[in-house]
Order: C-alpha cells, then structure tokens, then sequence
C-alpha cells in the first residue's frame, strides 16, 4: 500500500457515511477484495471485531446443550460470511505485508500478531471445545473420505497445539507460541529493511565495464527513480545476480557480495543473529513440551519423509551421486580462472559467478543476454497460458475491472475448458521497496464448497521480482526468471483446480515436502522445445528462438546441475541441524552454520559470511525442518515428468490424469496414495539421475 507521487493509492476519501468494507459482502467481480476501497484504519478494526466474532462462535459451540457432532462441532459455522471476518483480515493484511508493505502496516503487525497468537492459543488450548472434538473423534456418524481427513486433521492439529498438555505447560506454551510469532515477524522486518538499505552507486562509466546494456539501463532506471545520477544497483536479485555475473570490476563484486552474504549480522537494529538463536530454542521448547525429541520429529508428523533419518538418507543419495560431478565442475572454473587472470589467482566466491558465465560461454556459447530478447514477459505471460491451456484446456482473460492493490498488478479471470469460471488470478511481477525479495503463490481466497452447496473458487496470486521495464525496453526476462515464472505458476494451478469440500484441505494445503511437486513439475517445460516454440520471439524482430539456439539451451540445461544440487543440500543440512537440537543452542551461530552444511560445500565459505540471518524460509517462512522438500519434491516432479516425456509433453489425457490424481485433491488423502493414483507406483531418485546426466553411484 506504498504510493509514490505517480501511483494511485490503494483507497481515496469518500463524503457521507462510510462503512468498514469487510464488514459488508464484497460488491465486486467474484467478490474479490475491494483493494480501492481498503483503508489503513479498516484492518485494526477488524481484527478486533474478527475475534470477538471468533470468540462468539466459540462460546456457542461449547454452549451447545446437544451432543457434540461432526455437524455441531468440527464443521459448525452458523454464518460463514459474519463468522469470516478475521480470515478476510488476516489474508488480505499478511498478503499486503509481504507484497506491499509500509511502516504504518509493519507496526500494525507488532500490535495484532500477540493479539493473534494468542487468541489462536485461546481456541486450541480451550478444554471444553476440545472434549466436543474428542467426543467426536471417538462417537461420530458415518463419514465420507474427506469428512474422516477433516476430523482427524482437528484433532491432530489440537493435541499437536497443546490441548493434552496439564495447565502449567499449557500456559509455558502460551508464552513460547507468543515470543517466537514476534520474532519471526522481526526477522522479516529486519531483512526487508536492511536488503532495501544497500545501494550501490556509481558514476564512472568505466566501473560498467562488462555489464550489457539492458543491466546498465535497469541500473540508470534506479537511479533516475531515486533522483540521483549515473547508475544505483541494489541486493534485488534482478539487480544484484547480473552484476555478479557480468561485472569485471573484482572490487565492486566483493563490495555487493559481501553485502550479499552479511545481511542482518551487523551492529546495528536489524541484527537477526540472536534473534534466530531465539527461535530455534522456541521451536525445540515447545516440541520437547509436546512430547517430541527435537522440532524436526514434532514437523514430522505429517510430512511424507516421515522422519529425519528418511530425510538424511536423501541427502546422502545425493551427495554420493553429485559431489564427484560438483567438484569436477568446480575445478573446470578454476581453471578457467587460473587461465584467464594467471596461475596464482585465487577463486573468491563473489568470482564464482562472473567465472562460470565465462565457462558456459566457452562450453555452449549461450548465455541469458542473447536469451532476453526472445523472452518478452507479455509473450512469457502467452506461452505459460497457452501451456495450461494445451495441457488443461484452460483460459485466461484480463480482468481490469477487478481491483488490484497496486498499479503493477494485473488480474485476470480464469475459465475451465468448459467455459465455466474457474478462478482469479492476480500477477505482481516486479521488485518495488514494499515488496520481500523471492517469489511466491499465495492466495486471497481458496476454493470450497459452501453450506449452500455452492463451490466457491479460488483467487490465487503469483508474486515475483523480475526484471523490470525500462524506459527503451520492455521487461525482458531470463531463462532463470522463465523457469520462477512456470515454478509459482505450478503453485497457482494447485490453487485453481482445488475441488474440495473443506477450505482447510483445499489446494496447497497439503503436506509440506508435497507442496513443491506442481511446481517444481512446471519448471521441467522451461527447456523443452516444443514448448519454447510456442512463445519465444524476438521483441523488436518478432523472429522465432533459433534451433540452433534452443539445441544451445537444451545441452547447456545440466551446466553444473551437480554443483547447484550440492548448494540445495547444503541448505537443506543447515535447516536439519538446527532443528534436530535436542539441547539448547548457546553457541557462535556463524560457526555452527559452517559446520552444519560442511560436506556438501563445494566452495569454502568466507568466515563471516551467514545465511541464516537471511534464511527466512526456515526462519519466518514455514520450511523450518522442511527445507529437504524441495529435493524431496525434485525426485517426484522427475518422476512425474518422465510419463509426460514417455506419452508426450502436451498429452491431454495424461494431464488431466494428473490434474484430477494431484492438482484437484488437495490434502484430502497422503500425498503419496495420490501419487500412487497418477503413476502408478511410488517414485525412485533414477528418472532425476537420468534428467540431470549424473550416473548412480556404483554399488558396492
């Protein structure tokens, strides 16, 4: 909800009586969220009078003098539009903090997150409501298959909240839920602040040398944006990657690494080192307290890996077949490097970067620059459509009448390949200083069905950070931003096709280390011929991708895949480490975090380099003791993929096999039965192994 002099401000006074708009249906195409008539003054109140209305139906749930049903009790919602309102709230507030934030709206959040946490403490620490839900649980009526998931999911999530625990540990828990959502919300907050606090500003041309035009004319965009001159680059990826990758000024790589790789460690209010150590210690309290060794078994519970030492065999398949092809591949930059700057220099990791574009050049003699120009984002945007629509047979139609929270953001409607209305979808494609850095799906509503019978559809969004517009060029992407483009877009299919009863078990909602299949399956089209055929023409000349240019990213696909598997599993290490403690942590975190991911580092890291102070994925994001599953859902999407390559990349009948087995069902069975339904048979890490070239470890 930022504005600048030139955007238009998510709402404008109204004369007369005005009332607060999530009080009131929305009147709206889809009765999506009235972004133009959203005040900042509208959400504090309605978080307050969300939960009192929350409290209320509590009160008459537990009240109830009739016998706890599945009907009275675990679906009871006498009104789901009154009974809604701090869902509404709350979805459209942390969706807009992530998205567009402001100082009003981040202090906002320091004020309602304790009210929220503790009032979620309230329900799920309440005895009463709990002994309806366990009556239940024990003495219910016959149910379908989703009803069953839906009450087990309740009582799980209950005893899993505390709700067994005596009163002492209920109210320790209480305090712990309280702190560790605050920090987690100051750690977001301080990484933000502190990414967008790192400029660097140059005026010698010569400091240029190296980069390509468009980046210099991305970079002179900022500055103008800023009202400075000469050139601004900044730590958002779209700035900061082509720099690394293309500048020949060593220094000026040091200076944007190393302000890279030290965010939030420095001596000043947005240092997160304590605070992560902080938030480690909570989540190992409060799974000790609910009777699990460490924070990784308490996640564990529900994740197909259903355990640690399930996820460390994982990482150690993959260290066995990668690190001899990482090291090889390492050692190929090294030379190069020796080669190019003499015998004696020596690899930093702010020169990784710049040495392996030069290496791919020489190798394949491709490189995303002369890839840009045939990646327009308006033709992305037609090619990623049109893929869903070959595969699904759906469409996608802007919808300017749908209103947006900011200028940047396109909304379309959605229809299925009968022309029924599917769903919204909103698009943010572009870095702005109220945005977190990444790129995420999320939703405004999810699919479900209603009391009236009504399937109610979802308003999914994808928000991203990709090259911007300039003031000669239109927004000219990379293969690596084509490939985040199909990655949350598989997210965003998820949500669309959910076809469910229950909101809670509706499209995404599934299990964490199944969530990234969708997704991680869409990136598989990115290198595909087929499919670039269908989009990639040249912005100015309109003339198709060459062949000879595609074959180029075709072999260049696996261009140290060993080397980037290696960095995944280092991450995913880290993440283990911290949440298998079964002790509290009291030690140096930047020495712990070197340890931790040590023998999947191909590269040595730097002694006061950290990711973890900028790890949000597992520090505010929801991947804590869940980083694995984005190798975990690797080893899936290739799998799956392989059926597609077996029948054909477009087969519609094998698409919708997998629309109706994985993207339609939601969390309503284990992902691997659903799994099972579209393959046939559980997956193996080989078809990935074939994917990437890496042979199988020779058994011994």
């Amino acid at each position: 909800m930022a504005t600048t002099d030139t955007e238009t401000p998510i709402s404008q006074p109204e004369s007369g009586q005005r009332k607060n708009p999530f009080f009131e249906p929305f009147d709206t195409p889809h009765g999506t969220y009235p972004f133009d008539r959203i005040r900042f003054e509208d959400f504090e109140e309605a978080f307050i009078e969300g939960i009192r209305r929350d409290k209320e139906q509590i009160e008459k749930t537990i009240n109830n003098p009739d016998k706890p049903t599945f009907d009275n009790t675990i679906i009871n919602k006498d009104d789901p539009f009154y009974y809604g309102l701090l869902d509404r709230v709350s979805t459209i507030f942390f969706n807009l903090m992530s998205a567009e934030t402001t100082d009003e709206i981040d202090a906002l959040a320091q004020k309602i997150e304790p009210l929220l946490t503790k009032h979620n403490n309230d329900i799920m620490l309440n005895m009463q409501l709990f002994e309806r839900i366990k009556y239940v649980h024990r003495h219910h009526r016959r149910l379908d298959k989703e009803e069953k998931q839906l009450l087990e999911n309740t009582y799980f999530n209950f005893t899993r909240s505390g709700a067994l625990l005596c009163e002492a540990d209920k109210e320790r828990l209480r305090k712990l839920t309280e702190e560790g959502s605050m920090l987690s919300l100051q750690f977001s907050q301080n990484l933000l602040k502190e990414k967008k606090a790192f400029t660097l500003h140059l005026t010698d041309p010569a400091d240029l040398a190296g980069l390509p035009e468009r980046v210099c004319e991305s970079a002179a965009q900022e500055a103008k944006d800023r009202n400075l001159d000469g050139w601004v680059f900044t730590l958002d990826f779209p700035s900061y990657g082509p720099f690394m990758k293309y500048s020949e000024r060593r220094e000026l790589r040091q200076q944007m690494y190393m302000a890279y790789n030290t965010i939030c460690t420095h001596d000043n209010n947005e240092n997160n080192i304590e605070i992560c150590k902080r938030i480690i210690n909570i989540r190992r309290e409060i799974a000790q307290l609910l009777g699990s060794k460490c924070y990784a078994d308490y996640v564990m519970k529900r994740r197909m890996a259903s355990n640690s030492k399930n996820v460390y065999r994982l990482f150690d398949q993959l260290i066995e077949a990668y690190m001899p092809t990482a090291r090889k591949e390492f050692a190929q930059i090294e030379r190069l490097a020796r080669k190019t700057e003499g015998k004696d220099f020596k690899l930093e990791p702010w020169d990784l970067s710049h040495y392996s574009y030069l290496l791919q050049m020489k190798k394949y003699n491709i490189d995303s620059e002369m890839l840009r120009p045939y990646f327009e984002l308006s033709k992305v945007i037609d090619g990623v459509f049109g893929l869903a629509h070959r595969l699904y047979g759906i469409t996608f139609k802007e919808a300017p009448g749908i209103p947006v929270y900011h200028p940047d953001v396109k909304a379309y409607e959605v229809f299925d390949k009968d022309g029924s209305y599917l769903a919204v979808f909103y698009a943010d494609f572009h870095p702005r200083k109220g945005k977190q850095g990444g790129a995420w799906m999320t939703s405004f509503q999810d699919q479900h069905i209603n009391s009236k019978g009504e399937n109610i559809r979802p308003h999914v969004s994808v928000v991203m950070n990709l090259t911007k517009p300039t003031a000669d060029k239109p927004s000219l992407l990379s293969l690596g931003e084509v490939e985040t483009f199909l990655h949350e877009f598989g997210h965003s299919l998820h949500g669309m096709f959910a076809n469910t009863r229950f909101e809670s078990m509706s499209g995404t909602h599934v299990w964490w280390d199944f969530v990234e299949l969708p997704s991680q399956f869409m990136e598989n089209y990115a290198v595909e011929k087929e499919f670039l055929r269908t989009f990639a023409f040249h912005y100015e000349t309109g003339d198709p991708l060459p062949d000879e240019l595609i074959d180029r990213i075709v072999k260049s696909r696996n261009f140290q895949v060993a080397y980037a598997c290696m960095r995944q599993v280092s991450f995913g290490l880290l993440d283990m480490a911290y949440y298998t403690l079964r002790e509290e942590f009291t030690g140096d975190l930047i020495e712990f975090e070197h340890k931790a991911w040590e023998k999947a580092q191909v590269m040595k890291q730097l002694p006061d380099t950290c990711m973890t102070t900028q790890f949000s994925h597992i520090m505010s994001g929801g991947y804590a003791a869940g980083y694995y599953s984005y190798k975990w859902a690797e080893v899936l999407d290739a799998d799956a993929f392989s059926v597609f390559k077996r029948h054909g990349i477009f087969d519609q009948a094998t698409a919708q096999r997998f629309r109706d087995a994985i993207l339609s069902r939601g969390g309503t069975e284990h992902p691997m039965t659903l799994y099972r339904l579209f393959r046939g048979g559980e997956p193996t890490i080989n078809a990935l192994l074939r994917r990437n070239g890496i042979r199988p470890p020779h058994k011994k």
